[in-house]
Parts: C-alpha cells; structure tokens; sequence
C-alpha cells in the first residue's frame, strides 16, 4: 500500500496497475482510504501539483474501490478529469482481475452518467467486451460513439475515410445506429453534412446499411416517420427526412403512412411538411388520397404561414376539383379557408378556385361562400360582389377608429437592500452559484430583474459588513463553500470584455472574505482606468471601477451605503433621495467613493428636479453643489449627432463585413462633453470624449448581454443607443442571434428620443433572426404607447438603411406585420408612409416590397389614411404593368387613398 500511494504522489501513473494488482480487498480498501485523504488534500493545492498527481490518483482509486457504485463515482469525479492523455487504459489493467458481472455492472453505471466523449465510450465498450455482456445504449453512450465514428473519419491513411464502411465495420452499429432515432437531441457531428444529396454523410451511409441488410430496414422507416409527426428541432428534422428519403420508401409504405403525411404538413417544420405535401400529392394521383382525408389536411394547410405550401394546397385542391365535381360540396368551404391568410395572392387565387368549380345550383353552399367571402377587404370587393352580389360585412365596426397599444410601462420601485444577515446571504448566493467566477454572459437574463438584484446584493454588502461584519463572513463562507473563487480567490483583475455583474459581485465578496487582498484590492482601484476602445469596454469599465471600489469599502466599513443604488429598476436615481443619500453622508463625516459618485450623477433623474437642485446646493459640500449643477444643465452625457456614412473597407479579419469594398454603413457619433474628463473618475473619461463611429468589430464577439448597460444611462438611452449602433448593424447583417436584446430595456431610458433611439429601431426591425425583430416591435410599440414615436423619422430612417443594403425589406415586412396584428395599425401605416417612397422609387422592386406594401394596405383599411399624406411614386407603381404582387398591393393601398 505504502508502494503505490508513493507511486501516486510521484506521479507514476504507470506504475499504479501492477501495484494495484498486487493488494488484496483488504489491502485495497485501506489504500482507498488513504487516496480520498489525498483527494481531499489536492484540491487545496494550485493547479500545477494537482495535475502531477491526477491521473495517477484516479487510476489508483478506480482499482481500489471493491464496490462498482463507488468505482463509478470516482471514474466520473470532476476534480479528477483533467487530463489530456485518457487514463483509461491503465484502468482497464488496473480492473483486469475482477468479475465479468462486476464489470458490466460498471459499465452501465458509467454509461448511465453525462460522460459522451470518444474516449469514455470506448472505456466503456471495453468493459462491456471484457464482461461478455451486451453494449449498454444510454444517450451518453451514443453520443461517445458518434463522436467516436467521425473521428476515425480522419485517420486514414489515405485521408478521409468513407462513412458507410466505417460504420459497417463497427461491431456495434446495429444496436446503436437505431438509438438515434430515440434521443432527444441529435449528436451534432451526426446531423452535420454539406447538402442533403452528398454520399458520403450519415443518413446516406445508414440508407446503405439499409439496403444491404446491415440495419433493419423497415424498423428505421417507422422511426423516421415516428420523429416527422414528433417534431423538434429544424436541424434534427432534416436529418430524419434526409435519412427517409435515402430508404427510398414503396408506394405500399407511403399508403401505409398517410395519417402521418396528413399531420406533418398540417404542422411539421416547412422542409417536412413540403415533403409531406409531395407524398399527398402522388398519393392523390394514385387514387388513394380519400377526399375526407384531403378536406380535414387542407383546413390545417392553407393556415400556415408558408406561401408556398399554400399555393400548393390550392394547387392540389385544384386538380382534385377539376377531376371529380362531386367533392366541391366538401373541399370549397376549406377552400375558403384561404380568405384568412394573410397573403392577398393567395386569397385571390382560392377566390378564383371558388368561382371556377362553384355549382350553379347550390344555394346552401353559395351562401355559405359568400358569408366566408365577407371577411375579404375592399380590394377583392369587386370580384366578391361579381360572384355573390352584395355580401353583409357584419363584421365591419362602426364608429371611429381606435389605436390598440400596449400600456406605458410604469417605473418600479426597488425594494431596500437586503437588512439581515440571512436574507443577504440567500441574495449573493443565489446570484454567485448561478454562474461561475468567470461566467460569460447571463444569456437572456431581463435587464430589469438582473440589475435590480445585482444593486440590492451590492448595496446589502455595504450595509451589513458595517453592521455586522463576523456574521456575514460566517455565513457567506458556509453557503458559498465549494465555489470556484472562495476556494481560490482571484490574483488578477478579470478582462473587460468578461465583467459581468456576477464577477462584480464575486469581487466585493471576496475582498470581504479575504480571498482577494486588500493590497489587491488598493492595487485593482489604482490601476483599472475602464481601458477599452468600444463602448462595451467602457461601460463594462464603469461596473468594475465600482466593484474594486466596494471591494475596498467592505473591507474598511469606510461608507454606511453606496449613493448610486437605482430607486426605480431601470437604473434611474430619484434626485430627491440622492440629496437625502448625500446629507446623510455629510452628518457622517463620510465622503462618497468616487465611482460611486459618478455613477450616482449618470442616473439621476434631471427633468423636473430643480426643487432637488436647489437643496444639493443648500448642503455645502463639493458633491452637493456638483449634483445641483448637473441636474441645472440638463445636458445628455454625449450629444448625438449625425457623422453622414462610414465606409469601411473590409478585412480579412472582419466575418461581419460585406465582401464587396467600400460599404457605407449608417451609424452616428458623439461629442465631447469636457465636464465628464475633468470631473469624473478615468474609469470614466470615455463617456465624455468625442466618438466617431467606427464599424469594424471589437472585442466582445457575439451578442453579449449585459444587464447593467442600459441602468449605467438610464437618463440618456438616445446616448446609449449610438454607441450600442454597431451591435444593432451586426444583427441585421450576419451576427449571431440576440443583439436587439437591449432595445426594450433602451425604450424604458429617460432624455430625449432622438435620432439614434430611431435609428436602433430601424436596424431592430430590419433584423436577421425573428427574435430580435420581436425585440424590435416590442421597442417601438412602447415608444409610441409613450407617444415619443416620430413616425416620419423612423420611416426615413427605414428608407436609408434599405437603400444602402443594410436590411432587407423582407423582414422589414414581417416586423411591419406582427406590429400591426396587435392592433397599432396607425402607428405601422404612419412609418410605412415614410418609408416607402424611397423603395417605389427604384427601376426593380426589391425583394419583399408587395410584402410590405400588403402590410400597409391592410393598415389603411383598418384605421383610414387620414392624416397620411400622398406616398409618392404609389401611383406610378400601382399604374406598371402586369400583375406582380407588388403592383396589385399598390393598387389596393392607393385605393384606399381614393376612397
């Protein structure tokens, strides 16, 4: 025993199998003993002696364990796992001497724990061969295999290796392949493939295997179908389909399937439901497409919000009329069903079906049209009456026109800082164990509720250290025992571009509880200057300059509470209580932190302050009469201006960038504001330097998400907006998803809504990703419920971005179109109207142009045009030839001028 726990200080890995092999059970478990001792006692130690002995340690302690439950646990232990060379094989020798059951009861027990890395499954293929027991087929386990194939891929010698004879080769592709039509989620180097016709691609290879006996065949078919109807994830369901459609399915298995066809294109993901369609389509043309079945898919169909299948559907209805007249009493009312959609194309050509295969003597069904062709507006009026005569539009509301809007959001009141031990203790724990020390961002956390617990934890901290400092280490050390940073602390200042309100809280708690040094934490206030090109670094800046300050004001009890603590939750100070905050701190003898201070100034409320004004000024402090000053000038941090059009040339480095040179990109700048630089901390002289405005991306890759940007200017959100531009800019372009995050939270900021305010809602709606445009609508229908909304401004601001390839009209469209469906048809036509004379003014419609033009059309027959002035160029577009869908919209919109 003395042996081999030498062998494991030292490091010999190698040398533990044969030791191990050497005890006895005795010999073992007392050994073991003496290894959870040495566990223990390493996870104390810096991470340098920790890696000298870990792999031997977990070889070790695997052999020793008697028990497979325990010998498990220490296989899949965290702390133990951070080789780069896998332990495994030494354990395998080191468990050569045990009971084949003993050993495949461990290797389902290892199967059953989140361990899906090719070198666990091969662990555990291992085991399962040296048990002469089946492979166990836990997702963990598959996902290891998976991992595991694609790998060997590229280990040829002749490079890449096919796919297919991977997978044949593989003893164990006939229990394991079928498991993944069970998982919840695909592995993702199982769904990855260049196109759905490449060869040499899973669903390929597994047709094959198919087809050659290798896996059943018909049991994949009814897996596939059965993850179609499921539904799930686009990219897992193309997968499937792609696999389904490498089996080559007979006319008998499509026959078979039709209930499930029938229920993937009523409500399958688009690329399915299109198939789907297919399957339905020769199915009819075979005859074995009942009507019933028709009528019933139909109804779901034509409610989708994907033309194409919708077209189809009519396009099947079509033939199926035209073939056999007697099905008209049952498919024409689902026909008619088309009415509601939103498209006019579309209505007009179910209306148009109706009209070709209606019978002239059914009174019952003519009826029954012409109620469901009352719900059609006034551009189909002529053809509807042409067909039925007059029809009641009972559904028509009399009386003036009303705007439906969302309620103004009301300014909420923080609650005060956490008073006892207890209940603060749960607060930091709460946000500190959610996300480690060095977490990245918190993701969709809301604005408001991130910020709000943030400045009660931080401002609690404050107050209880003062009142009650041994209780509140003795109980922040026993909640937060295990965490990453009380263990370790910190010996350095976290990156700008990782800050976080999590890092800022773990900061202040550390420097309480002596885990950062108090030499340090002077240090940290010296140095972080808020350094940093971009805006998020300098915001970022802001929250850490404050954080070191806490760190170092916990570890004094120098202040009672911190001044800049949010009355409200979107970061905004009342100016009466920041007075209040400030003679409280006079009587004291106290005086404020300057990032605290400073930050304070950022968020109070200026506008109808001047009583608050006037007693700062009657304290007599340097603070007082600085606060009185700021609230007199009513200034906004930086004041935004027009810089005209960037055009930056592309770069290599820039993923962002369009590849063709010199585009011009709309974004603003800011100036100077001298008072910033000369009274303010450095942390934040950024803020109050002149900006132009600069495309070329930083630092913080991606859509970071940052709660405390917006409560940093809550006063000043048309500031905060300019500076935030290029994350907008991203995310109509090619960022990722989730960076209009911030303009609800931009929307709720006081001062003016300027240019830029607009602008960032220009970009929002023009977004790529649905998410960010919903993020987008929601802005803008608060900005008008706040009646702030200019919607001319935002109309030009529409125009000039699509006219310089900055969003696509598209989308601008489907924006234009959730808006509206809540009811502010008003607000939407009033952009629209401005917006649209730039895109009726080039020689080619873009794309997405009759899209928006049908947006507006509808607006105007909702709410009227009064109001809105002439569009110009609508009636040279309505009077073009043909009949495109943008001409046809024109016309509709421009008659609802005339009428």
């Amino acid at each position: 025993m003395n042996d081999l726990l030498t062998a494991v200080r030292a490091g010999a890995h190698r040398e533990v199998p044969a030791l191990v092999l050497r005890l006895d059970g005795a010999g073992r478990r007392a050994a073991l003993a003496e290894l959870k001792e040495l566990r223990k006692e390493a996870r104390g130690w810096d991470w340098q002696r920790q890696d000298k002995i870990r792999k031997a340690l977990h070889v070790a302690g695997a052999g020793c364990h008697t028990g497979a439950a325990g010998c498990a646990g220490w296989i899949g232990g965290r702390d133990l796992r951070g080789w780069s060379r896998s332990p495994y094989p030494l354990i395998l020798v080191a468990l050569g001497d045990r009971d084949p059951a003993w050993l495949g009861d461990l290797a389902h027990r290892l199967a059953a724990k989140s361990l899906n890395s090719e070198a666990e499954y091969t662990f555990i293929s291992e085991l399962a061969r040296m048990a002469a027991c089946p492979i166990p087929t836990t997702d963990s386990l598959v996902e290891g295999w998976s991992e595991r194939i694609s790998t060997a891929r590229w280990h040829g010698r002749g490079g890449r290796v096919p796919l297919v004879g991977i997978l044949r080769a593989d003893p164990h592709v006939a229990v394991l392949a079928p498991r993944l039509f069970e998982m919840q989620e695909l592995p993702a180097q199982v769904g990855w493939y260049d196109t759905p016709d490449a060869a040499d691609h899973w669903p390929a290879a597994l047709g094959t295997l198919a087809a050659d006996g290798v896996l059943d065949r018909s049991q994949l078919v009814e897996r596939c179908v059965t993850r179609l109807v499921r539904g799930g994830k686009t990219g897992d369901q193309r997968f499937f389909l792609t696999v389904l459609q490498h089996l080559g399915l007979t006319e008998d298995e499509e026959r078979a399937h039709l209930r499930d066809w029938t229920g993937m294109a009523a409500d399958a993901v688009p690329v399915v439901a299109s198939h789907a369609q297919d399957v339905l389509t020769r199915l009819d043309a075979r005859g074995e497409l009942p009507t019933r079945e028709l009528a019933e898919v139909s109804g779901s169909v034509l409610f989708r919000r994907e033309k194409k299948l919708v077209r189809g559907q009519l396009i099947l209805l079509g033939k199926v009329l035209g073939r056999d007249g007697s099905t008209a009493g049952e498919l024409l009312p689902v026909v008619a069903e088309a009415f509601g959609n939103e498209d006019v194309a579309l209505q007009e050509r179910a209306l148009k079906l109706i009209a070709r295969h209606l019978p002239a003597g059914d009174a019952a069904l003519r009826e029954e049209l012409s109620f469901a062709a009352a719900r059609l507006g006034p551009v189909h009026r002529e053809a509807v009456t042409a067909l039925f005569g007059e029809v009641d539009e009972g559904g028509a509301v009399e009386g003036p026109y009303e705007e439906l809007l969302p309620p103004v959001p009301q300014p909420v009141r923080l609650g005060p800082a956490p008073g006892s031990v207890a209940e603060l203790v749960e607060e930091v724990a709460a946000q500190l164990k959610s996300r480690s020390w060095q977490s990245s961002t918190p993701g969709a956390l809301a604005a408001a509720s991130g910020i709000s617990a943030f400045e009660r934890a931080l401002d609690g901290l404050v107050r209880v250290a003062r009142a009650d400092r041994a209780g509140l280490t003795e109980a922040l050390r026993e909640a937060l025992a295990g965490t990453w940073f009380l263990e370790h602390g910190t010996d350095r200042q976290p990156e700008p571009s990782y800050v976080t309100t999590g890092d800022a809280l773990a900061l202040v708690v550390g420097s309480l509880l002596g885990r950062v040094s108090y030499q340090a934490v002077v240090e940290g206030k010296s140095r972080w200057t808020g350094t940093g090109a971009c805006a998020h670094a300098a915001l970022n800046g802001v929250l850490l300059a404050r954080a070191w300050e806490a760190a170092g004001d916990v570890a004094t009890d120098r202040v009672p509470f911190l001044l800049a603590t949010p009355t409200w939750h979107t970061g905004a100070l009342d100016a009466a209580e920041l007075v209040e905050r400030l003679r409280t701190y006079q009587r004291l003898g106290v005086a404020p932190g300057p990032a605290d201070f400073a930050q304070a100034l950022l968020r109070v409320r200026r506008k109808d302050a001047s009583v608050a004004a006037e007693a700062a000024a009657a304290l007599g402090t340097p603070q007082g009469d600085r606060l009185a000053a700021w609230i007199r000038a009513d200034e906004p941090v930086a004041p935004v201006h027009r810089h005209g059009l960037t055009g930056d040339r592309p770069s290599a480095g820039n993923w962002w960038q369009r590849s063709a040179s010199g585009v011009r990109h709309v974004l603003l700048a800011t100036r100077e504001r001298p008072v910033i630089q000369q009274e303010f901390p450095r942390s934040f002289h950024w803020l109050g330097r002149p900006h132009v405005p600069a495309s070329r991306s930083c630092y913080h890759w991606g859509a970071e998400q940052c709660p405390h940007w917006p409560a940093t200017l809550p006063e000043d959100g048309d500031t905060l907006a300019a500076w935030l531009m290029t994350d907008l800019l991203h995310t109509a372009d090619e960022g990722p998803r989730g960076g209009a995050w911030f303009l609800p939270a931009l929307v709720e900021t006081g001062g003016e809504a300027g240019v830029a305010l607009h602008l960032a809602l220009a970009y929002g709606l023009g977004a790529r990703h649905p998410e960010d445009r919903i993020s987008a609508v929601d802005a803008l229908l608060v900005l008008a419920a706040q009646r702030r909304l200019d919607c001319a401004l935002l109309g030009r601001e529409l125009g000039v971005l699509v006219d310089h390839d900055l969003v696509k009209v598209n989308r601008l469209a489907d924006a234009a179109r959730t808006a509206s469906a809540t009811g502010a048809y008003r607000t939407v036509l009033g952009v629209l109207a401005a917006a649209l004379p730039t895109l009726l003014a080039y020689e080619k419609a873009p794309r997405g142009l009759g899209d928006l033009l049908a947006v507006a059309a509808e607006c105007a027959e909702h709410c009227g045009t009064e109001g809105i002035g002439p569009i110009a160029g609508l009636a040279a577009t309505s009077g073009r030839k043909g009949s495109s869908q943008t001409v046809r919209q024109a016309a509709r919109l421009l008659k609802t001028f005339k009428e």
